[in-house]
C-alpha cells in the first residue's frame, strides 16, 4: 500500500520556520518571498508567494469543429483565430528561461487539435523539461493523433465529456457523437507504453447543469472504464439568457453570504457510510446553513479565493496577449442573477513585445495579484443588487478595472481544470 511522505519543517534558533528545500522550490519560496499566512483551528494555511509562476495555459486558437450549448463564442464578437508560429517562438523563449519550467496546459476557448501545429508545441516544450497537458473534446482524436501526442511525451490528456449516454452528450456539444469520442479515447488508452503508470494520463472534465446532472455517475463509471485519473466537475456560467435555467448553484450563491461568519454555528461531521439510511439525514445537515465541517474539513470550501492566483497561473490567448486568468482572456457576455454581466478582457501586455518573466514580475501585475489574493472586492456574487455588478468595471467599494467581484471561480462555483 502506498504511504505519503511525511515533510516536516523545523524552527531554528531564531524562531524561524525552516522548510525541507524541495518544497521551498515546488512553492516558489525563494529568500525575500513575501507569504500569506491564514491561521486555522489546528492549522495555518499558507498562500503561494504572488511571485511564484507554476502553470501557463496557451490558447492555440479559438476555432472549434463543434458549437456547444456551454461555449461563450455563443455570445461574443471577438475575432476568430490561430496563434502563430512567431508568437509561440516568444513564448517557447520565456519558458525556456524560467527555473523552474511551469507546466504548461493547452487549452483556452477553442479545440487545440483544432491547430495543426499544436502537437509540434508540445513536443518542443517537453523537451525543455516541463510537464505538459491538453484538453479536447475528443472528437478528431484520431489514430494518427493518438500516436503523436503520445510520442510528444504529452503528461496528461483532458477529455470533455458532457453526457453519458448519445442523447444527453449531444444534447450539449451539438456536432459530436460520444460513442466516436468513447473510441477514439479507448484506442488512445490503448496505444499508450504499457506500464504500471501509463502515460499520457486521462482526465475527464465535466460541465453540470440540469439537464445532465444525472448523468454524472454514469460518466464517472464510463471514465473508469476509459482509465481515467482525474475528474474535473465544474458548474455552468451561462453565456445566453436561455442557459439561466440550467444552473445548479442559485442558493449555493445565496449561501455564500453566511458562510463563513462567526454567528453562524458550527456543525462537525465526522465520516460515515453514505447510503438509503443516512442520505436524508446528511443532505439535511450538509444544506443547513450552517458552517459545516466534514471530517476536519470546510464542506462549504472557500469562498473569495482565486484559484488562478493561487495557482500561480497566467494565460496566454492565441494573439499572444497574456492575461491573469482565463476569464479575463477574453471579452464575453454571461448571466449573474438574472441580469447580463459583461466581463472586459484584460491584458497585461504581449510576449511578442516583452518576456514571460518581464510580464509577470511587472510591478503593476504582481499588485494587483496581491490584491486579488487579499480579495477586497465587492460581493456582487451574492448581493448583485447594483447596477455596478453587471460589469467588471468598478465597484461599489472603489475597486476599479478589473474588479473581480462577480466572478463565480472566485467563489469555488466554476473551475478549470
Amino acid at each position: 500500500m502506498y504511504t505519503k511522505p511525511t515533510l516536516w519543517a523545523e524552527v531554528d534558533e531564531q524562531g524561524r520556520l525552516v522548510m525541507p528545500p524541495d518544497v521551498a522550490a515546488q512553492y516558489g519560496l525563494k529568500p525575500g518571498a513575501k507569504v500569506r499566512l491564514d491561521p486555522d483551528k489546528h492549522h495555518v494555511r499558507m498562500h503561494r508567494p504572488v511571485t511564484h509562476l507554476a502553470k501557463v495555459y496557451v490558447e492555440p486558437t479559438v476555432a472549434c469543429n463543434l458549437d456547444c450549448i456551454t461555449c461563450f463564442r455563443n455570445a461574443w464578437e471577438e475575432t476568430t483565430g490561430r496563434m502563430s508560429d512567431e508568437t509561440f517562438a516568444r513564448i517557447l523563449d520565456g519558458l525556456r528561461a524560467l527555473d523552474p519550467i511551469p507546466t504548461v496546459y493547452f487549452g483556452g476557448i477553442g479545440e487545440p487539435l483544432f491547430h495543426q501545429r499544436t502537437v509540434e508545441w508540445i513536443r518542443q516544450v517537453k523537451a525543455l523539461g516541463a510537464r505538459v497537458e491538453m484538453i479536447t473534446n475528443g472528437t478528431i482524436l484520431n489514430e494518427k493523433k493518438s500516436k503523436e501526442l503520445i510520442g510528444a511525451g504529452l503528461d496528461v490528456l483532458w477529455v470533455s465529456i458532457d453526457g453519458a449516454t448519445p442523447e444527453s452528450y449531444a444534447d450539449v456539444r451539438m456536432g459530436a457523437e460520444l460513442p466516436a469520442v468513447i473510441e477514439n479515447v479507448t484506442r488512445f488508452r490503448r496505444l499508450r507504453p504499457g506500464s504500471h503508470y501509463p502515460k499520457p494520463e486521462i482526465g475527464i472534465a465535466f460541465v453540470a447543469m440540469k439537464r445532465n446532472i444525472a448523468d454524472l455517475p454514469q460518466v464517472l463509471r464510463l471514465g473508469r472504464k476509459l482509465g481515467a485519473k482525474y475528474f474535473s466537475v465544474s458548474n455552468l456560467q451561462p453565456a445566453t439568457e436561455e442557459m439561466q435555467g440550467d444552473r445548479l448553484y442559485d442558493r449555493t450563491l445565496r449561501d455564500i453570504a453566511y458562510l463563513p461568519t462567526p454567528h453562524v454555528p458550527h456543525l462537525s461531521l465526522p465520516k460515515m457510510d453514505f447510503n438509503d439510511l443516512t442520505r436524508e439525514a446528511l443532505f439535511q445537515a450538509f444544506s443547513s446553513g450552517y458552517n459545516v465541517s466534514f471530517a476536519g474539513n470546510n464542506w462549504g470550501g472557500a469562498n473569495d479565493v482565486c484559484n488562478f492566483i493561487e495557482g500561480g497561473t497566467m494565460t496566454i490567448s492565441w494573439t499572444g496577449d497574456v492575461s491573469p486568468c482565463w476569464p479575463l482572456m477574453h471579452t464575453h457576455m454571461s448571466y449573474l442573477h438574472g441580469k447580463q454581466r459583461l466581463s472586459r478582457r484584460h491584458a497585461v501586455g504581449n510576449v511578442r513585445q516583452r518576456s514571460l518573466t518581464e510580464l509577470w514580475l511587472d510591478p503593476d501585475y504582481v499588485a494587483y495579484r496581491a490584491r486579488v489574493q487579499s480579495f477586497a472586492f465587492a460581493p456582487c456574487t451574492f448581493c448583485g443588487g447594483c447596477d455596478l455588478s453587471t460589469a467588471n468595471e468598478e465597484d461599489c467599494v472603489g475597486n476599479v478595472f478589473p474588479a473581480c467581484g462577480g466572478c463565480l471561480w472566485a467563489q469555488g462555483v466554476i473551475q478549470c481544470p
